[in-house]
């Protein structure tokens, strides 16, 4: 069996790759920030896949050395997953950009010294954004222009450290070159397998559905759902034809989330607001709020994402808005009542 180093497994996305690696008959070697999260990812695993002898654990931090280098020996393939994520703009922007790009560094590193062929990154459409004056069209040649005025430190983040991934790739002999695919999800929803609602996208629809939210941000993108993202993953692993591509997994257009809150409303979420905020509100409360400023970019604007090359490449086909919304919806009404 070929085992997978996979990197933030305990967390929304990680989990769900691990059960479908798991589901897919690989191995899993997952590394966490520290082996306290062993036991709730175990738990959250189990209750959908056997774990028995498929995974073990090591931990790892993406600011240290330490211990990158020992625990990729023995694995056939790194996803990498794990890197910080926070919609709020911080003080200092380099609490978001250097882990998430030293930790992309030490990952390949290590993949490059145990003899690991292919690499699956988790970058994500905030990486094709361009310089996020106007609404796009992204594809896998679109790329965010870090220097570009409203370009927060999150986007910052996950453009800089997939440029840094490629590089490092594309630095390498042709005869000893390590393959690289990237994969790239919009907001990401779909239920949780460990119960926790306290990640960014998860925080806001739970928001939202118990009316919390009073008005929605005026933009729009194509959603995407943790399902279909972990999928992608680990088709894109032994896919022969994915290397060297950018891949976005999203819904086939783009939604305005004023269309996610009416679609709530029509399933019967009557605290759901569907009332958009003018933009000149956003902007003006960006200037107190860390929340507001994270959401500047999409203020006004579509980022529509074309998913053909995606589609084709992997015989896929996305999980509907409605599918992901309800889906969604019914996970955090059961925890929730828990």
């Amino acid at each position: 069996m070929k085992k997978v180093f996979l990197t933030g497994v305990s967390g929304y996305i990680g989990l769900h790759c691990a059960a479908e690696l798991i589901k897919s008959g690989y191995l899993v070697k997952g590394s966490v920030r520290s082996l306290s999260k062993k036991e709730e990812v175990l738990e959250a695993l189990s209750g959908v896949v056997d774990v028995e002898g498929k995974l073990d654990f090591c931990e790892l931090n993406l600011l240290e050395d330490h211990g990158w280098d020992e625990a990729m020996q023995g694995c056939d393939f790194l996803m990498h997953v794990a890197s910080p994520f926070y919609s709020r703009q911080p003080k200092d922007e380099n609490v978001l950009i250097k882990p998430a790009v030293e930790g992309t560094m030490r990952a390949l590193s290590a993949a490059k010294k145990a003899g690991i062929t292919r690499v699956v990154l988790t970058s994500s459409m905030v990486a094709m954004l361009g310089d996020c004056s106007r609404s796009s069209e992204l594809n896998e040649s679109a790329w965010t222009d870090v220097n570009a005025k409203r370009v927060t430190a999150y986007i910052k983040s996950k453009t800089i450290a997939e440029k840094s991934a490629w590089n490092f790739v594309n630095s390498q002999p042709e005869s000893s070159k390590m393959e690289l695919v990237t994969v790239h999800p919009g907001p990401v929803y779909g239920p949780p397998l460990n119960g926790n609602l306290s990640g960014e996208s998860m925080t806001m629809f739970k928001d939202l559905l118990l009316g919390k939210m009073p008005m929605v941000p005026k933009a729009g993108i194509n959603m995407s759902d943790v399902r279909d993202v972990a999928q992608i993953h680990v088709k894109a692993l032994e896919t022969e034809n994915a290397a060297g591509h950018r891949f976005i997994v999203g819904t086939e257009n783009a939604h305005s989330f004023k269309e996610l809150a009416e679609m709530l409303q029509s399933k019967g979420y009557d605290k759901v607001s569907s009332k958009e905020a003018p933009n000149f509100m956003i902007k003006f409360m960006a200037n107190f709020s860390s929340d507001m400023r994270g959401m500047l970019p999409f203020v006004g604007n579509t980022f529509s994402a074309d998913v053909s090359l995606t589609m084709k490449t992997f015989n896929w086909k996305p999980i509907t808005l409605e599918k992901i919304i309800v889906d969604t919806a019914k996970s955090i009404e059961a925890i929730l009542q828990k």
